[in-house]
């Protein structure tokens, strides 16, 4: 399968899903994904961040010795939002390093607390900080005030069903 034509091919959840499936577990496809994600155009780029953040799900392992390069992306400004929504989700499922832990909170804090920001990319961070938050139980008050400004703010159902989620975890 030639990647780039059938992510080009069709914009869809079966497509992105059959492109995942086909990358699985193997190394050397996963590497030709991350090469488009870095290296195409945007539409590419775009439509390759939703296959990574499906593969990530089912192999996290293969995005490991990637998770420093999706930090750095997360802290671009102009970052198309399809792009920051994927990264963000995928992080929900992996293991964060240690020394990627400060620039992921540090961003998850930032797009939780836009309220210009996407109700996708501020649930999946609201995620990440609570995974975080098992760790570092410092930063518990700070998300839970966040949050809790967001739910007076008038939120939509999806960030309503997160954060009870999210605070009954904490």
């Amino acid at each position: 399968m030639d990647l780039r034509t059938a992510i080009l091919e069709e914009h869809s959840k079966e497509q992105s899903t059959l492109i995942a499936n086909y990358i699985g577990s193997n190394k050397r496809r996963f590497e030709k994904l991350i090469e488009l994600f870095l290296e195409d155009e945007y539409r590419v780029v775009q439509r390759v961040a939703w296959v990574i953040s499906l593969v990530a799900e089912k192999y996290p392992k293969l995005i490991e010795p990637y998770l420093s390069l999706f930090a750095e992306r997360m802290q671009e400004p102009e970052l198309p939002v399809a792009v920051r929504r994927n990264v963000v989700r995928m992080l929900q499922h992996v293991p964060i390093p240690e020394s990627l832990e400060g620039p992921v909170m540090f961003a998850c804090f930032e797009f939780l607390a836009d309220p210009k920001e996407t109700v996708a990319v501020r649930c999946f961070s609201m995620t990440v900080l609570g995974n975080l938050a098992c760790k570092y139980p410092e930063i518990r008050q700070e998300l839970v005030s966040i949050i809790e400004d967001q739910l007076e703010q008038g939120a939509t159902a999806g960030f309503r069903a997160r954060a009870r989620m999210v605070l009954g975890s904490l």
